[in-house]
Formats: C-alpha cells, structure tokens, sequence
C-alpha cells in the first residue's frame, strides 16, 4: 500500500534582501556599528548556510545498531540519544535514587518584565519540599527562563507525526536547524531531565482555558516519546514516502517515557482550571505515565475574581490550598516508592492496545 504524498503549502525561499533585513534584526543596537564589516562577513556565512539548507554542518556516520550505518547523522543529535540512554539505564537501576522532575509552567518571574515571582514558584516550592523530605532526588525545571534567559529556546513541534509517526524521531530531530537559525533548542536538555525521573510533578497557572505557551511548547515537543521513531537512518532523515511506508508495515508506538509517576497542581482566577487539569491528565495518561491518585491531581482558584495585585497575600492566607499542594506532592512519594519496591503494578499498561496510537 502506498500514499500520496501532499504538496504546495510552504512558501519559497526568501529573497536576499529580506534574508539581510532579518539577520541584521539581532545588530540594531548602535554599540554594533563598529563592527559593522564583521557582520557583512557573518551575514555572507549566513545566507551560503540557508542558500544550501546546511541543517547539520556537523556530521558522522551512524555506525552499528542503525539500519543505514552509513547514513550521516548530526552530532548533536547522537550526543543527546548517548545521554537519553544513560538516563534510561540510571532510571531503570533498582538500587539507584529515587528522582522527581518538578516542572514550574509559568513564564513569570522577577528576573522580567512582571517584577515579581509567580504563585506557580511558590507552589513548586512546597512540592519540592514535601519530596525532599521524603527523600527524592528533586530536578526542578523552570520554564519561566524561556522569558528571562538569554538565548534560552524551546523550538515548536513542527508536527511530523502527522504524516507518518516513524518520522517523528526519539530524541526530536527537527532541531537544530542551523540553515534556519533554529538553534540552541532546550529540549535537547529536557528530554534527558524527563527521562531520568521517576516521577514527574506539574505545576502550572491557567492561561485563556488552557497551559502557558511555555509549558504547551515543551508538551509538543514530547510527543517523540510516545511512538517516535528512535532511528533516524530507518527515513534517511525526513523522507515522508519512506516514513509512510513503514507506519503502513505496521509501527509499534514505543512509548518511551511511561511507567513514571505524576502528579498535577493546576492554578487559577476566574476559570478554566478543570479543564486544564483534565487535558494534562488524559496527555500524560495516554503518554503510559500513572497518576498517584485523586489527591495528586489538583486544580484550585486562588482569589476567586479577586484582584490580580493581592493574589500572592490571599495565597498566603489559603492554608488549605499550601496543605493540598504538599499532599500531591506526599502522595507521588508514596506511589513512586511503591512502584519502585515492586508493590505497585500498572496493570492496565500490560494489556495489549487494539488501536495504538
């Protein structure tokens, strides 16, 4: 069986002019202009890279253990699947420490424009107490340095899986793209950071009904863990007909992350919290993770229509709300070290999928 592949959406390449106008984008400050005829030369370099679509100027052969040994692989991509390997076996070692991810999804903090932490921080705070206590490893990852750190990226999932899971490839090779100036991608870092975890923690605000655009970005971009493809040289990169072609012989859908512990705590003001909170839910449900329990899915208003300028004093007053954000993160202990021990079996994750996906 064979299938069409679709044509005619992406516009053409740009024109040199344009090309210029973009890169000279970063250089408008007037302590550059002294250096003016350097960045003549880097823009020259510059466009040659885009002009020949060098994604990868870095490269070697995949070598043993790929299907095409020859093909080139960049080597940023192989580092990040070396270092996605040793995580896997440090997770998987039964004498090793019990580690906990804890994700903070607001783009606030005071290091920017706001001027002030966000709740989302101080809520991650208790869980990362609450772990610690119990004796977990915690990995605490902040998403709002994608709004306050220089150069710090999350890069858009360009949807792959949508023509053809096999290629959406695990770690993601989409980036980076250095024809494109698509470059110093995190995700390379925090794929490494999820797979190392047994358990992962979740706490983000509610933004128009649904996630900030910062933790949406990450979300995206794991979509490589569930199904994606771990060899590359299998499509000879980003060769749609031959990524159909083996979906169509029948794909397997790896799930790459599951038999990790989560827990959720989902904040908001006005509305949309549920939802939110049922979204990430049913995402890392269907991504083979397993919930510690009623107590570890949270979604709670703090300052019900309330002004936003006394939000952080009403979380302050809200004893109830700091208890139940400690109890997500209790109960994702307590579950994690059963799971580790032995005691706990997702028996669900055991039962063959008549539709996988």
């Amino acid at each position: 069986m064979s299938t069409k592949i679709r044509k005619g959406q992406a516009p053409g390449p740009l024109e040199r002019a344009e090309f210029s106008r973009r890169f000279r984008a970063s250089f408008v400050d007037p302590a550059f202009r002294g250096e003016d005829d350097a960045i003549d030369r880097l823009e020259a370099i510059a466009w040659d890279a885009y002009a020949e679509g060098r994604k990868s100027p870095l490269t070697r052969k995949a070598g043993a253990g790929y299907a095409d040994p020859d093909y080139d692989l960049a080597i940023e991509w192989l580092e990040t699947k070396e270092r996605l390997a040793r995580a896997q076996e440090a997770w998987a070692d039964p004498n090793g420490k019990t580690r906990a991810l804890v994700i903070c999804g607001s783009p606030r903090n005071d290091g920017t424009c706001p001027g002030e932490i966000s709740k989302t921080f101080r809520l991650a705070g208790w869980v990362n107490e609450e772990l610690t206590k119990a004796k977990v490893e915690v990995d605490f990852l902040d998403l709002s340095l994608l709004t306050s750190e220089y150069g710090r990226k999350i890069h858009p999932c360009k949807g792959c899986v949508s023509t053809a899971m096999p290629l959406c490839h695990w770690p993601c090779s989409c980036y980076p793209n250095h024809s494109l100036n698509q470059t110093n991608d995190w995700m390379n870092e925090i794929y490494e950071r999820w797979v190392a975890a047994h358990a992962i923690v979740i706490v983000t605000p509610t933004h128009w009904y649904s996630t900030p655009s910062a933790l949406k970005l990450m979300i995206d971009r794991l979509v490589c863990a569930d199904g994606g493809n771990p060899d590359p040289t299998s499509t000879h990169g980003k060769k749609p007909a031959e990524a159909k072609a083996l979906e169509l012989k029948g794909w397997d859908y790896p799930k790459h992350l599951d038999q990790r512990v989560y827990g959720l705590v989902v904040h908001g003001d006005v509305a949309g919290i549920e939802g939110a909170r049922r979204a990430l839910s049913d995402w890392l449900d269907w991504m083979g993770l397993i919930d510690a329990g009623d107590q570890a899915r949270l979604d709670r208003f703090i300052g019900y229509y309330e002004p936003y300028a006394t939000s952080h004093d009403v979380l302050d007053k809200d004893a109830a709300m700091q208890e139940e954000t400690r109890n997500v993160a209790r109960a994702v202990a307590r579950v994690t070290a059963a799971l580790r021990r032995g005691e706990l079996k997702a028996e669900q994750v055991e039962l063959p999928r008549p539709r996988p996906k």
